[in-house]
């Protein structure tokens, strides 16, 4: 047998397509000693999901990766031990020297759970499932997998077979005589035996060879192209590959899907006939989320912990129940307590509890597993301080923006101004020209100057008739009229779901481009959130007033200015709520999507962005 990996399989290449993340971490300036058997398993799977689990610790759960644990509840418990080694491993053991344990099939003379073993002279580590011995002193590793056996002739495919190979190699570099390995199938209830050949070892050693220098490279492997292995993948969402694949190919500023390009573009331009050739991409992540969140704006009222459930129980409101697996995220207004129970198991189910004031005013969060990705934080605050890289960003917000409230007037206003139609494509294009981010806060005001003029127009039935929602601009702390009322709120509601998608993304909220780092402000949040508050935020309130769900009785007005009253901060939850479920089409992939859904793409693509991986950050500007 030869040890030399290289061999066998040869160390490829710089991939073309990846590019250098722009970072030097201290800790990458050598291999790691050990590489985890499932590394194996996930390298000679996909390079990148590879470097994007063990390099930046990026991790998520889907259906697969939930039913996989189930498959090893047993596996997954402590128990038995293995006897020592044989001095000569042809040797036959004692049997009657070992714990003695009884499996479902027969009696063994031993069995051990949870196996961990390491070796540096392999450079490999393994937590192995359950390893079986005999009376003859063999032993036999088995791996617990989901999913059914497959039609095989070698009984299961190469990245499984390499991580139960990588098992054996342990096994036997610890002294102990070991031939062969299993798989457990639990969907199919079948034990498959895996043989360890010459070949097997030398791939198994060269892919622990290649998965050290994947971590040490300062290249982010290219996503699979086209490939069936992203279906059914739980880091889908984080890798994003059909969309780097696809922003690699068009610039992100003129990618656009058939049914956008018409209409996003000025009437004086013509539709990218490329574009517009190009199909919807994969969707390879659920549109929406069944989970949802729990508001709680009832002052005084206390959340406990009930079995799997939140309980809220208000002073004067009846008990609310919220399952545990049902809620997102839980958003806290005013004077609300929540117990430490409630707040820890939270924590540990990664649901992220968000801190307002009464008004709506963000103070921030509390979550459990932070991101691990180091890298990408990095990369966010070398970006910070990058003039360029602040003013680029900064330009492709404000323009899309602008061009985002000209569609909003288009599509709701009887009579849309051809003036303020033109000046806000004038400013959009004077913003991706501006040189300095003073200019832009400039256009930015000129143009919601010029935006807010005409969103009375917007309004209709009584709303528009009744006069208790005329709109003279936009004002703040406090709102001096019901709409600014409504728009402030759900201006805060925007803020606090861009904070919880940037920092599931690995993202500090803070650490902003555009709006510059202050104490407390969630400065990122609210430099991804320019483009939509028009698309989501301004379009709840104009559809509520336009339905009726509000009139002058909803609002407490003071000279000093004017509040919501909590029936109706209520039904506003629920209307924004309705629109970050509701699925649009993407307007650069093409596929259907939830806005919940948009705005952790959009995270995930300013990483990417940071990262160096794709050249820009993709505006969204809606049809």
């Amino acid at each position: 047998m030869s040890n030399d990996p290289a061999s066998v399989i040869p160390l490829p290449v710089a991939d073309p397509r990846a590019k250098p993340l722009p970072r030097r971490l201290p800790l990458a300036g050598a291999p790691p000693d050990l590489v985890p058997a499932r590394m194996i398993n996930e390298a000679l799977y996909c390079e990148r999901l590879l470097y994007l689990e063990w390099a930046q610790g990026e991790f998520a759960d889907n259906a697969f990766t939930v039913e996989g644990r189930v498959a090893h509840k047993r596996a997954d418990q402590p128990g038995g031990k293995l006897p020592p080694p044989p001095a000569d491993p042809a040797a036959p053991v004692d049997a009657s020297a070992a714990e003695m344990e009884t499996s479902s099939d027969a009696p063994l003379p031993y069995q051990a759970r949870t196996l961990w073993l390491s070796s540096e002279r392999l450079g490999i580590t393994a937590k192995i499932d359950v390893v079986e011995g005999d009376a003859d002193g063999r032993v036999v590793p088995i791996e617990y997998k989901r999913g059914k056996a497959p039609e095989l002739p070698e009984g299961a495919y190469l990245p499984e077979r390499a991580q139960l190979c990588a098992q054996v190699l342990l096994l036997r570099d610890h002294g102990y005589r070991c031939d062969e390995a299993a798989i457990y199938f639990a969907g199919s209830r079948q034990r498959v035996a895996i043989v360890i050949d010459e070949a097997l070892v030398s791939t198994t050693l060269a892919t622990v060879v290649r998965a050290r220098e994947l971590t040490v490279r300062t290249e982010l492997p290219p996503p699979l192209v086209d490939s069936p292995k992203c279906n059914g993948c739980s880091l889908v969402g984080i890798c994003l590959p059909d969309e780097i694949n696809l922003l690699h190919r068009v610039e992100p500023s003129k990618a656009a899907p058939p049914r956008a390009v018409a209409e996003i573009l000025p009437s004086d331009e013509e539709p990218d006939e490329e574009a517009a050739a190009r199909p919807a991409l994969r969707r390879l992540h659920p549109a929406s989320d069944d989970k949802l969140p729990l508001y709680v704006q009832d002052q005084g009222a206390r959340i406990t912990l009930d079995g799997d459930c939140l309980v809220v129980q208000g002073r004067k409101t009846p008990r609310t129940d919220a399952r545990l697996p049902n809620t997102s995220h839980v958003a806290l207004y005013g004077n609300v307590q929540i117990t430490a129970q409630a707040l820890r198991a939270l924590l540990e189910r990664n649901v992220p509890v968000s801190f307002l004031s009464y008004g709506g005013w963000y103070y921030g969060r509390a979550t459990g597993f932070d991101s691990k990705n180091v890298e990408l934080r990095l990369a966010q605050h070398r970006a910070a301080t990058d003039p360029a890289f602040c003013l680029r960003m900064a330009r492709g917000l404000v323009a899309s923006k602008a061009r985002n409230s000209r569609t909003l007037l288009r599509r709701n206003h009887a009579e849309p101004p051809a003036v303020v139609l033109s000046e806000l494509e004038q400013l959009a294009r004077k913003a991706e020209r501006a040189e300095a981010l003073d200019s832009l806060l400039g256009l930015e005001g000129t143009a919601a100057r010029s935006y807010f003029g005409a969103f009375t127009g917007m309004l209709k039935g009584d709303a528009a008739m009744s006069g208790t929602f005329d709109l003279d601009g936009r004002n703040r702390r406090p709102p001096k009229d019901p709409i600014n009322a409504l728009l402030s709120f759900v201006y805060s509601l925007l803020t606090k779901d861009f904070a919880l998608a940037l920092s599931a993304a690995g993202l500090d909220p803070l650490l902003g481009f555009y709006h510059q780092p202050r104490f407390g402000r969630p400065a990122l949040a609210l430099d991804l959130m320019e483009e939509f508050r028009p698309i989501v935020a301004d379009s709840v309130v104009i559809g509520a007033l336009n339905g009726g769900s509000f009139a002058t009785e909803d609002f407490l007005i003071h000279p000093s200015g004017v509040a919501m009253r909590p029936a109706a901060r209520k039904r506003l939850l629920l209307a924004y709520e309705r629109r970050m479920d509701q699925l649009i089409v993407h307007p650069v992939f093409g596929y259907r999507i939830s806005y919940r859904r948009v705005f952790e793409v959009q995270a995930r693509l300013l990483g990417r962005c940071l990262l160096g991986e794709i050249d820009g950050y993709p505006s969204f500007r809606t049809r």
